[in-house]
């Protein structure tokens, strides 16, 4: 119920916020850590991608649609 009166989080905002976190406090094994968890969300995000491509495709064969 009280869900709906908070703000929803802006699109984006947790990557803008990533990109500008000081890196100096951290240790190399951290670093290597962020880069291994951020790779993993690229794998993610080009998951998702391969999907809705996938579905586009899909979407324009029935409709026998071309992209351009």
């Amino acid at each position: 119920m009280f869900e709906d009166l908070e703000p929803r989080p802006v699109r984006g905002a947790p990557l803008a916020a990533l990109s500008r976190e000081d890196l100096d406090p951290y240790s190399v094994v951290d670093l290597q850590e962020r880069i291994t968890a951020l790779e993993a969300e690229i794998a993610r995000s080009r998951t998702a991608i391969d999907g809705k491509s996938s579905q586009r495709s899909a979407a324009d064969a029935i409709f026998n649609f071309r992209s351009s």
